[in-house]
């Protein structure tokens, strides 16, 4: 008999949660952010439809299904399995956070606060949960692939991300390394800058998409699905020692990027999530390009 598939519901604690971890009570809270110009009701408006969101998906999920449940903060010590389907319950950013942790599982993006939420990841509504489990794991499931980016460094550390990786200082300041081509013979040019972002398509809509635009970059963003990347450098600076004629460019699927730090300590991290970063010392390398993975995100 085959192993029923498993439904993990991930999801992160709300603004409200927090308030309520910092503050102790409803009604500090409720003054801390009066005092700040915002009323506390629309806060917990939000994590009501949160929690009444999260209940309807557990409802809905097949009897016979196994289910577990995961937040954001404890992602990187969860165990996925292969047998899983991953339901997302918040907002596009938590697909994100989620996807680095995946090798293929299907994820559905469960939005709970529609008309605030942009939906491009969370593109469903709790009600539907059900339907969307069964499609899941029918086969010719439609799922869109979308490509990820991966860092290895030259120790076998790895990262994944969905959006984009950052390589830079730990404190957004001053970094210094090489940077070339993957597999160039050329050493690469000496730069000093506040970091490197490498961005797919489905990140071309936030923080890439700002530096694309602050540069005014001819460069053509990629769609989601496009096994292309695209990658720029943060306010190089020009001295006798250290070049600017390398700051922005385009990956292909079998193309890499290849930064070799001059600097004590360098971080690399996806998606937003600084607390699960690789770290770098001096004279370390690290090839960034398209990962083999994607994100099966079903439609």
């Amino acid at each position: 008999m085959s192993l029923a598939p498993r439904a993990v519901l991930v999801h992160r604690t709300t603004e409200y949660e927090e308030l309520l971890a910092r503050h102790g009570t409803h009604g500090q809270a409720a003054f801390v952010l009066a005092g700040r110009g915002r009323s506390i009701e629309e806060v917990a408006e939000r994590h009501r439809r949160t929690v009444r969101a999260l209940s309807e998906v557990a409802a809905a999920l097949p009897l016979r299904w196994r289910r577990s449940r995961v937040e954001r903060a404890d992602l990187d010590r969860f165990l996925f399995g292969p047998e899983d389907v991953v339901l997302v319950v918040g907002q596009d950013g938590l697909v994100a956070n989620v996807a680095k942790y995946l090798s293929g599982q299907p994820v559905v993006g469960i939005d709970t606060d529609p008309g605030r939420n942009p939906g491009v990841l969370v593109r469903h509504r709790a009600r539907d949960t059900r339907a969307l489990c069964e499609a899941a794991v029918s086969p010719g499931a439609g799922v869109d692939a979308l490509t990820m980016t991966e860092a290895v460094a030259d120790d076998t550390q790895r990262l994944l991300a969905l959006n984009e990786i950052y390589l830079g200082s730990a404190g957004h300041q001053t970094a210094r390394y090489r940077i070339g081509p993957d597999g160039s013979e050329a050493a690469g040019e000496a730069q000093a800058s506040s970091g490197v972002l490498v961005g797919t398509g489905t990140g071309s809509t936030g923080w890439l998409r700002s530096l694309w635009q602050e540069r005014g970059s001819g460069i053509r963003l990629p769609a989601p699905s496009d096994q292309r990347l695209v990658w720029f450098v943060r306010e190089a600076w020009p001295s006798p020692a250290t070049g600017t004629s390398m700051v922005a460019g385009e990956l292909g699927a079998r193309d890499g990027l290849r930064l070799t730090v001059e600097s004590d300590r360098m971080v690399v991290f996806g998606d937003g999530m600084e607390a699960d970063a690789l770290e770098l010392t001096w004279g370390q390398s690290v090839r960034i390009g398209v990962s083999d993975n994607s994100l099966r995100l079903v439609v």
